[in-house]
């Protein structure tokens, strides 16, 4: 099909009819199985490489052989994540998803405090309550590889062009995104994810940007005002908290950094790094709040970001460690706080005032809209 008739081909996620042909590829990515070697068994791959990726490549063909569909791939995922949930997080629970309808889409724009994480825990409540999993927003800037970019796509997820630099091609870019996001709400019937911003909240600081929103308005401007927008897309603001964020000392350092020097540059493999810190780390208690439908027509940009600041920080759920760092100690035994303190024993003093802050930011946000 060429990009005429599927104008949206570059960026979607794969179709059930791609499937079959993307994972023969992946069986056959040298530099995937690679990988996958050195992970599960790094001593037998130093030694034997060419044996071990063979016998990696068995196990995928024995796996694959029962995906025919991005379903039955989901299933899979599912199946890891189940794993991940239970070595890395001491409870996970849910609210607000039994105000949704079963067979509803919706535009799920949450805080973003992990880069893999965050959407996986909202695709985790609705794939349990037997709701569609979302269709993904992902930069262009995490799929440096061919390969992330195909086990992605299967995971529902598209792509962002965050590489777009002439103005023209940004332009292209942001309209292509536009429609195809209205695309798969009101015509599709299929759910979105999205961050509030353009990476994540590291300071803590949950804040929905305009320019998200004016772009979700792009490809309808000359069709509908924006106060429809909110209506049309069925937008549900989603608040996900974390009891310990696996990268809050990466975090704490980067902000440190550019508090110091005014820039911070990335190396190579960090936002790789902070993915499998992110999967792999300690979570603690995790929560998902999803909050209400927004009807309202809503004006500006500005003034539909403030709205949904609202409900992010109102049902946001606090936990113990937003609380000792926010110093609201009340019923919080001193043993707790000093396991929660010592995370940051390794950091300066700058840096370890930067990370408290981090985790005490979303109390005090949500004070101040309950003002």
């Amino acid at each position: 099909m060429t990009t005429d008739q599927d104008p949206f081909s570059d960026i979607r996620p794969f179709k059930d009819t791609e499937v079959a042909a993307v994972l023969n590829a992946l069986l056959h990515n040298d530099e995937l199985v690679g990988a996958i070697s050195h992970y599960k068994v790094p001593k037998l791959y130093h030694w034997l490489p060419k044996f071990t990726k063979s016998m990696v490549r068995i196990g995928m063909a024995r796996q694959f052989g029962d995906i025919d569909t991005v379903r039955d791939f989901q299933s899979v995922v599912a199946g890891f994540m189940k794993k991940m949930i239970g070595r890395t997080t001491s409870k996970i629970s849910c609210s607000g998803i039994e105000n949704l309808e079963q067979d509803g889409a919706y535009l799920f724009i949450s805080n973003h405090r992990d880069i893999a994480m965050d959407p996986a825990f909202v695709n985790w409540m609705l794939y349990h309550k037997k709701m569609q999993t979302v269709r993904i927003a992902i930069g262009d800037n995490l799929l440096s590889k061919d390969y992330v970019s195909d086990l992605m796509r299967l995971n529902k997820s598209f792509i962002v062009k965050r590489s777009a630099k002439a103005p023209r091609e940004m332009m292209k870019a942001v309209t292509q995104l536009s429609a195809y996001i209205d695309h798969s709400i009101v015509h599709d019937e299929a759910s979105i994810w999205i961050a509030q911003r353009e990476g994540r909240a590291k300071d803590g600081d949950d804040k929905t940007d305009p320019a998200l929103l004016k772009m979700l308005h792009m490809s309808g401007r000359k069709k509908y005002d924006f106060s429809q927008i909110g209506a049309r897309l069925n937008i549900v603001p989603v608040s996900i908290s974390y009891e310990f964020d696996p990268c809050d000392l990466s975090k704490a350092k980067e902000l440190a950094v550019l508090a110091a020097d005014g820039v911070y540059e990335k190396s190579e493999f960090e936002d790789i790094n902070s993915i499998t810190a992110g999967i792999t780390g300690n979570k603690g208690n995790v929560h998902v709040h999803f909050g209400d439908v927004i009807t309202e027509e809503i004006a500006t940009p500005a003034e539909l970001a403030s709205y949904i600041d609202q409900q992010i920080h109102k049902n946001y759920q606090l936990h113990d460690s937003n609380l000792i760092a926010a110093n609201q100690l009340d019923g919080i035994s001193e043993a707790k706080q000093r396991e929660f303190k010592s995370r940051f024993d390794s950091l300066s003093d700058e840096q370890r005032e930067i990370a408290i802050n981090m985790y005490a930011k979303p109390y005090f946000n949500q004070q101040q809209t309950s003002e």
